[in-house]
C-alpha cells in the first residue's frame, strides 16, 4: 500500500515532528566562530594585545600605534576566511534542487531538504537521488555511481538494490522507498571525517609561529630583566613607584617587547596571502585557506582522479568504421542521441549527428546494461519519395552481443577485431547493425540477421586543458599519480590522451598492498593506478607524505573527500559534490585545470617576496633582543620610545615590505625558509644593535652639559633612532636589490620620508625627537657609515653562498 499510495498526510506530519528529513547542513566545516577564534585568539595577538593595553592604561595613546598592526591582521584573517566561507556555502551538496515523491497517490515535487523517511522517490531519467532508498520497481534502471565510487560505467538497479544519496539516474526509470535519510545517508557517512577541519601545512606560518614561540619563551626572563632594569634606572624599584616614574619603566618594557615581535610580518604574510586570494578569486580560483597559496607552491607530487577532474565526466565518440553503408543510418543515430532515455554513450552521438525531420520508429526495444543493445524498426516511405529515411530494423550495442548471429559475414568479423582492439586500448565500442525486415518485440528479441553498418568507439571526453596543465607540473619537477575507481584499461588510455608515457595497461589497486610502507615501494613504480577504493585514495596519500613528498589531490568525487582532507593541498572541480569542495583547500570554480598554473605563480611570489621581507623583520626582532638583554643587564634605560620604533618600523620595514611583497617573482620554491632567514637577520641585526649600543654609550658617556637631563635623554633617543634608521634602510636597499625605476623610486621616497620627519616641527614633536649636534651627531654619522659598511659586506658574502637570492 505504502509503495503505491506513499505516505499519507498524517505520515509526513508525523516524519517531520521526529525530524526524520533529509535536511543536512551545506555549511563549510569552519563555523563563523571557529574563524574568529583561529584569526583572534593567537599567541602573536595576546602578547601585544596585553601590551597595548598597558601602553594605554599607563602611557601615552601616541605610544600605541602598533595596535593598529594587530586589528589589521586579525580583520584581514577573518575577512578573506568568511568570504570564502560564503562562496562555499552557496554551492549544493546535490545538483537537483527538487526531487519527484509520491504522496496521497500523487506525484509531488518537493526541496531535496523536504524529503522523509519512508518517502517513495520517482526516479527517471537525469534526477539526482536525494536520500538513500531501496529499489522496489525497475524498468532498464541504471545509476551513475561515480561521485561516490569513482567508476565511471553506469550500475543497474533491480528491485531490492539500494540506491545511494548523490548518484543519478542515467538511463531507464523506477521507484524507491527511501531508508536512510539526512546526516544517516552514505555520502554523509562517508565525508564525516573528511568534514573535520585540519590546517593546511604552511612552511611561512609554521617558521613565523616558531620564530614567535621562540620569542615568547624568551619574553618571560627578557622582560622581568628589562623591567627590573628600567625601575632601577628611574631610581629604584621603591622611588620608581613612589615618584610614580614605574609608568616610564612600564612603557619602556614595552617598548622592548614591540621591538622583539616581528608584528609587521605576521601582518604582511596575511596581506600577501589575502591579495593573492583576491587575484586567484578573479580567476574562479577560491582560495578557502590562505596558506594554500603558497602551499601549491611546495607540492612535488600531485594525485590526480580521473572521473571528473582529467575527464568531463561526459563520453565523445573518438573514431567510426563503415562496413556496408545503409540508406539513413545517420539519421537512426540522430535519432538514438534525440531519444529522452539515451544513456550517456548514446548522448555523444548528439554532437557529430545532427537529427533532421524523420519517420519515428514504429517498435523500440529500449537499452538495458543486462540487454546490451538497443533495437528500432523504422518502416519505410511507401511513396518512395524519401530515399534518405532509415527503413527496416536497426541494432545498437555491444558488437559480441549484436553479431552474435554470424550474420555479415567478413564484415562482421572486422568489426568484432576492431572492437577488441577498442577494449584493449580502454575505449568503448558500440555496433550499428541493420537487416532489411521484421519488427522488434521487447524480451527475447531475435537477434539473427543484422548485418554491420558501422563500429562506433568512444572515450570519455578529456578536459581540453588537462594536458597542457600536467604537461606544466611535469616541467616544473613535480611527479604526477593517477588514481581512479574505474577500469585500470580506461584509466591507462585517459592517462595517454593527457601525454602520460608509461608502458602496460594501469596497475589494478586491488592487488595495492595494505601497509604503507609496501604501497610506497608499489607506488615508486606505478603513477596509473584502477580500481582504488576512497579509502585506498587516502592511503596513497599517506604513503607518499611518509616518503617526504608534499602532496595535492585532485578530485570532484565524495569518494575523493578524504585524500583531498589528508593531502598537503587539496583541490576541487566546482562541478563536484559540495561535501568534496568543503575539505578542499582550493576549489576551481569553473573546472578549468589551466588556472593551476596561475597558482604555482601566485605561490611563489607569495613565498620568494615573504622570505625576502622577513629578513627586514627578523633583523629588528634580533637587534632588539639584543638591546633589551644589555640594556637590562646594565641597568640603563631603554633607548628608544615605543612611537620611535613605530617609526623605524614604518619607515624601514612596513612600508618597504608591503611594496616588495606584491611585486614579481618567480623564483621556484627552496625549502629551507627559515634558515635562510636567520642566516641574513641574525648577523645584521648584531650589526645593528652595536651600532646603537656605541652610539647610545657615547651619549650617556659624554652628555651635553648645555642640554637639561630630559633633552639629553631625548638627544640620547634622537641619535640611536637616526642610526638604526640609517643602517635599517641600508639592509633594505640590500634585499631590494637588483634596482629597477620602481624599487629606486621606494628607496629615495624612504629616504625622503626620514628627511621630513627629522625636518618637520609638528614630526619631531609627534615622534619626541631632536637633532643632535657637535661630537654626538658626528660619532652618530661615523658609527652609521660602518654599519652600513658591514652589512654591505655581510649581504655579499651570503650571496655568494647562496644564502639569499635576488628576484628572478
Amino acid at each position: 500500500m505504502l509503495e503505491r499510495r506513499g505516505l499519507d498526510a498524517a505520515q509526513v506530519r508525523e516524519r517531520r515532528s521526529a525530524e526524520l528529513t533529509n535536511a543536512v547542513s551545506h555549511e563549510s566545516s569552519r563555523s563563523i566562530w571557529a574563524i574568529f577564534r583561529s584569526n583572534v585568539f593567537t599567541l602573536f595577538n595576546a602578547v601585544l594585545g596585553s601590551a597595548l593595553v598597558l601602553v594605554l592604561l599607563v602611557g601615552d595613546p601616541r605610544d600605541a600605534l602598533f595596535g593598529f598592526i594587530v586589528l589589521a591582521n586579525a580583520a584581514i584573517g577573518v575577512v578573506q576566511e568568511y568570504r570564502a566561507k560564503r562562496t562555499l556555502d552557496r554551492l549544493a551538496v546535490l545538483h537537483a534542487p527538487k526531487a519527484l515523491v509520491r504522496r496521497d497517490g500523487a506525484d509531488h515535487e518537493v526541496a531535496v531538504a523536504d524529503v522523509l523517511y519512508d518517502d517513495v522517490l520517482l526516479l527517471r531519467t537525469g534526477d539526482q537521488i536525494p536520500a538513500d532508498a531501496i529499489v522496489f520497481s525497475a524498468e532498464s534502471l541504471e545509476v551513475d555511481e561515480s561521485l561516490l565510487t569513482g567508476e565511471s560505467d553506469p550500475v543497474i538497479k533491480e528491485a531490492g538494490d539500494t540506491a545511494l544519496s548523490g548518484s543519478a539516474v542515467v538511463a531507464g526509470h523506477g521507484a524507491a522507498r527511501v531508508h536512510r535519510v539526512g546526516p544517516d545517508s552514505y555520502a554523509s557517512a562517508l565525508t564525516a571525517e573528511a568534514r573535520r577541519f585540519s590546517l593546511v601545512n604552511s612552511e611561512i606560518r609554521n617558521s613565523i609561529n616558531r620564530i614567535i614561540l621562540y620569542i615568547a619563551w624568551a619574553l618571560i626572563p627578557i622582560i622581568a630583566l628589562v623591567v627590573n632594569g628600567q625601575m632601577y634606572a628611574n631610581g629604584g624599584w621603591a622611588e620608581s613607584i613612589a615618584s610614580g616614574r614605574w609608568r616610564t619603566a612600564v612603557v619602556s618594557a614595552v617598548a622592548s617587547i614591540v621591538a622583539m615581535i616581528p608584528e609587521g610580518l605576521v601582518l604582511l604574510t596575511s596581506i600577501s596571502f589575502g591579495m593573492a586570494a583576491v587575484k586567484l578569486a578573479r580567476r574562479q580560483v577560491l582560495v578557502q585557506e590562505l596558506p594554500a597559496v603558497e602551499g601549491l607552491a611546495r607540492v612535488d607530487m600531485v594525485c590526480l582522479d580521473k572521473t571528473g577532474t582529467l575527464t568531463q565526466g561526459r563520453m565523445e565518440l573518438a573514431g567510426t568504421t563503415m562496413f556496408d553503408p545503409v540508406p539513413g543510418w545517420e539519421r537512426v543515430l540522430a535519432w538514438c542521441a534525440a531519444h529522452p532515455n539515451a544513456n550517456a554513450t548514446a548522448a555523444a552521438l548528439a554532437t557529430d549527428f545532427t537529427r533532421t525531420p524523420s519517420v519515428e520508429p514504429d517498435h523500440v526495444v529500449p537499452f538495458s546494461s543486462a540487454r546490451k543493445f538497443s533495437a528500432a524498426t523504422f518502416s519505410a516511405d511507401p511513396s518512395g519519395a524519401s530515399a534518405g529515411e532509415p527503413h527496416g530494423t536497426w541494432v545498437l550495442g555491444a558488437p559480441d552481443v549484436v553479431l552474435a548471429g554470424g550474420a555479415g559475414g567478413t564484415f562482421a568479423k572486422d568489426a568484432l577485431a576492431a572492437s577488441h582492439e577498442a577494449a584493449g586500448q580502454g575505449l568503448r565500442a558500440l555496433v550499428l547493425a541493420h537487416r532489411p525486415a521484421s519488427a522488434p518485440q521487447d524480451g527475447d528479441f531475435d537477434l539473427s540477421g543484422p548485418a554491420p553498418v558501422a563500429l562506433l568507439v568512444f572515450r570519455e571526453q578529456v578536459r581540453p586543458d588537462a594536458a597542457a596543465t600536467l604537461a606544466y607540473f611535469r616541467e616544473q619537477g613535480v611527479e604526477l599519480k593517477i588514481i581512479s575507481g574505474d577500469n585500470p584499461r580506461t584509466v591507462a588510455a585517459v592517462a595517454r590522451d593527457v601525454g602520460f608515457e608509461f608502458s602496460g595497461d594501469g596497475y589494478d589497486a586491488r592487488a595495492l598492498p595494505a601497509e604503507l610502507d609496501a604501497m610506497a615501494e608499489v607506488l615508486e613504480c606505478q603513477s596509473v593506478l584502477g580500481r582504488v577504493t576512497p579509502e585506498q585514495k587516502k592511503s596513497i596519500v599517506l604513503a607518499l607524505q611518509a616518503r617526504g613528498h608534499v602532496v595535492a589531490m585532485t578530485g570532484d568525487g565524495v569518494n575523493d573527500a578524504l585524500a583531498l582532507k589528508h593531502a598537503d593541498i587539496g583541490i576541487a572541480m566546482g562541478s563536484g559534490a559540495a561535501a568534496t569542495k568543503a575539505v578542499s583547500r582550493l576549489v576551481l570554480l569553473d573546472g578549468q585545470f589551466s588556472h593551476l598554473p596561475s597558482v604555482v605563480a601566485e605561490g611563489r611570489r607569495v613565498i620568494a617576496n615573504v622570505e625576502r621581507v622577513a629578513n627586514l623583520f627578523l633583523s629588528k626582532t634580533a637587534y632588539a633582543v639584543i638591546i633589551s638583554i644589555t640594556i637590562g643587564i646594565l641597568l640603563w634605560r631603554y633607548p628608544f620610545l615605543p612611537r620611535q620604533l613605530s617609526i623605524v618600523s614604518s619607515l624601514t620595514i612596513g612600508i618597504p615590505a608591503f611594496f616588495l611583497a606584491l611585486l614579481p617573482n618567480a623564483r621556484r620554491y627552496q625549502p629551507g625558509f627559515l634558515r635562510r632567514a636567520l642566516m641574513f637577520s641574525v648577523p645584521a641585526g648584531a650589526i645593528m644593535a652595536a651600532c646603537i649600543m656605541a652610539v647610545y654609550s657615547f651619549a650617556r658617556a659624554l652628555p651635553d652639559p648645555a642640554l637639561t637631563p630630559v633633552q639629553a635623554t631625548t638627544s640620547a633617543q634622537t641619535a640611536t633612532t637616526l642610526t638604526v634608521l640609517l643602517v635599517a634602510l641600508w639592509v633594505l636597499g640590500a634585499l631590494a636589490r637588483p634596482f629597477d625605476f620602481w624599487r629606486a623610486l621606494l628607496v629615495a621616497a624612504l629616504v625622503a620620508g626620514l628627511a621630513l620627519v627629522m625636518i618637520v616641527p609638528f614630526a619631531r614633536n609627534f615622534f619626541a625627537l631632536d637633532i643632535p649636534a657637535g661630537p654626538l651627531l658626528a660619532v652618530t654619522m661615523g658609527v652609521t657609515a660602518t654599519g652600513c659598511l658591514a652589512v654591505e659586506l655581510l649581504y655579499r658574502f651570503l650571496k655568494k653562498r647562496g644564502a639569499v637570492s635576488e628576484r628572478e
